[in-house]
């Protein structure tokens, strides 16, 4: 009957000891409950504070989950030390240090994305609306979360993209600036005067709607001899986005084709010479062929 005793005695030492928490867990029930107010109380003036500022969307959304993540660790630590007593915050402090460790192991890529992305957010480079290319994804950016990003592509699909490429990869920002370059290639034929030409590109490039003349230089250079022309490249801006280079390609290749059309500058065809090693018999009209057999009579007129 003694191991029987032993353990009732500890079931009843146990049981008094959780009914003597009770008390402490209630408390520390309430801090919780007081937690979860003062965090909604914190972002409610965070929030009403960062909207009076100049701060970009995703920052503001970064401040208030840190601000209400502080609020929480708080009132966590609090109630561990109602309902253990024995808990200092030094050690809570240090338990935490021993547990990120073999967290940070276990969750390196989420912690990797997490970081990643407070550095993005930070970034005034890179905007909500700009439109970046970063290994082979290109598209709009359409929001900044804390552990990934959304791009938006300009067919449409949603590529959602971990902070870490964006951060450990080249990004390229198409609209960094209100302006960007563009270049075609246009040939004329090697009997063409040049400078005439050229004249008659600029003029055609220049009396388009989306290029931006007035700001940005129109820059016409002769660039290499081809194999049936001589091949202009044709630079000028326009827009930034996507479809403002689109537009823009469509408006100033159809005004350069018209304006040589109308000029009588003639952009050639691919040409062929072809080069026989001995030379060709040429047969005389009306000539019969050897190999060619005689005609019937029924065939002959």
């Amino acid at each position: 009957m003694e191991p029987v005793t032993i353990l009732m005695a500890q079931l009843n030492a146990l049981l008094r000891s959780s009914i003597a928490i009770l008390p402490q867990l209630a408390v520390a029930l309430v801090v919780l409950v007081l937690t979860w107010l003062i965090s909604r109380a914190v972002g409610a003036l965070m929030s009403r504070a960062l909207d009076r500022s100049r701060l970009r969307p995703s920052l503001k959304e970064l401040f208030l989950l840190l601000s209400t993540i502080l609020v929480w660790v708080l009132g966590i630590m609090v109630a561990a030390v109602i309902v253990f007593p024995g808990l200092t915050p030094a050690s809570i402090l240090a338990g935490l240090g021993i547990g990120s460790v073999a967290i940070g192991f276990a969750f390196k890529d989420v912690f990797e994305n997490f970081l990643a992305g407070i550095i993005i957010l930070f970034r005034r480079e890179m905007r909500i609306g700009d439109y970046i290319e970063c290994e082979g994804i290109e598209g709009k950016v359409a929001r900044i979360a804390i552990r990934e990003s959304h791009i938006r592509q300009t067919d449409g699909q949603l590529v959602i993209l971990p902070n870490s490429i964006l951060f450990k990869n080249p990004v390229s920002v198409r609209t960094d600036q209100s302006h960007r370059r563009v270049s075609v290639i246009c040939g004329v034929a090697y009997d063409v005067d040049l400078d005439a030409a050229r004249e008659v590109i600029t003029g055609a490039v220049r009396g388009c709607a989306t290029v931006s003349a007035a700001d940005h230089p129109i820059q016409i250079f002769a660039q290499e001899f081809g194999d049936s022309s001589i091949n202009f490249e044709v630079t000028w801006w326009t827009g930034s986005k996507p479809v403002d280079i689109r537009t823009s390609r469509d408006e100033v290749i159809t005004a350069v084709k018209r304006a040589l059309d109308e000029a009588g500058l003639e952009i050639p065809f691919p040409y062929r010479t072809l080069t026989f090693k001995e030379p060709l018999p040429l047969a005389r009209a009306g000539a019969q062929d050897e190999d060619d057999p005689a005609p019937t009579p029924a065939q002959r007129p």
